[in-house]
């Protein structure tokens, strides 16, 4: 599974990171290595990047980069309580 099929509030451990180049290092000097954990904060509409909670800081991913790290889900977030529905006063991934 890709990091980019993922939705908020998912936890997943990355398993390998498909991406070359500058693009690759950086994302690996951002904790993005094998059996690393992290929640998908929220994703960003039409295209737009993922905003992702790991080694306790968030980061921008674009879509076409996600795409390149594969996943293994740890947890759905899907709690199928309201989910979906904005809450007041901003999103949290430390839930319910």
């Amino acid at each position: 599974m890709q990091l980019s099929e993922l939705r908020p509030r998912d936890r997943f451990r990355i398993q390998s990171v498909r991406v070359g180049r500058e693009i690759g290092r950086r994302l690996a000097d951002m904790g993005f290595t094998e059996g690393t954990e992290g929640v998908i904060v929220r994703r960003g509409g039409f295209g737009g990047p993922m905003q992702i909670r790991i080694r306790e800081y968030d980061l921008l991913i674009r879509k076409e980069e996600a795409a390149r790290v594969d996943v293994e889900l740890v947890e759905s977030g899907c709690r199928g309580h309201g989910f979906g529905r904005r809450r007041r006063g901003g999103y949290s991934p430390e839930f319910d």
